[in-house]
């Protein structure tokens, strides 16, 4: 069977076995636990537009989550079928940002892209953050200055409550007249590994990659 779960959508089956957990470990009412059980099973059987038997299969277990061992058993099975983010190399990344002249490309060997949604580093020489997702079937990059907060608030990609930043971007004004620009912003993680871990939907960050532009 080949891989079929992005990396968001593990993140959310991860989300409701704890779901489970914390319901086994605080309701008695069988009721309770049944009805508990069942909509985690359709929640994730929900994900996918279409799943095939195999795959039901393969998902269906989550059902007997009870405990933090019974979790990491089941999300031991279904990782090996997570897509992993695809492999991005240093020519592709140039050609993903052709105006940043003295871009500095990020070792990217130690990055676990079966945990990755978006690609994301800063270059404290110049103060930018770049972030590299899909986006329409293809590969985009965007660039914008970053700033501390130096404390913790909601961000805009996974909506999780983690220290955060702002990404301010420009964007050339409408009907694209030379000098005239636009500043667009939004609070994101400044820790982009916790963010892509935070992930269980990539609809904000969709978004926010369409406001971008």
């Amino acid at each position: 069977m080949e891989p079929f779960i992005r990396s968001d959508q593990y993140n959310f089956i991860r989300k409701q076995t704890q779901i489970l957990i914390n319901g086994h470990a605080t309701a008695n009412d069988i009721h309770v636990l049944t009805t508990l059980k069942t909509l985690a099973k359709e929640k994730v059987f929900g994900l996918f537009e279409e799943i095939s038997e195999e795959q039901e299969q393969l998902l269906i277990p989550i059902m007997d989550v009870k405990d933090n061992e019974g979790a990491e058993v089941f999300l031991l099975q279904v990782e090996p079928y997570v897509i992993p983010f695809q492999t991005i190399t240093e020519q592709t990344i140039k050609k993903l940002f052709p105006k940043a002249k003295k871009l500095k490309v990020p070792t990217l060997e130690n990055v676990n892209l079966k945990e990755t949604s978006y690609v994301s580093w800063y270059d404290k020489g110049s103060n930018r953050k770049y972030i590299i997702a899909r986006h329409n079937h293809k590969l985009k990059g965007l660039q914008g200055t970053f700033t501390s907060l130096n404390k913790k608030g909601i961000c805009t990609l996974c909506n999780a409550h983690e220290k955060v930043g702002m990404f301010m971007s420009e964007a050339k004004g409408k009907g694209g007249e030379q000098g005239t620009f636009i500043k667009r912003g939004n609070y994101i993680c400044e820790d982009s590994q916790k963010c892509n871990y935070n992930l269980i939907t990539l609809d904000k960050l969709h978004d926010f990659i369409e406001r971008l532009n």
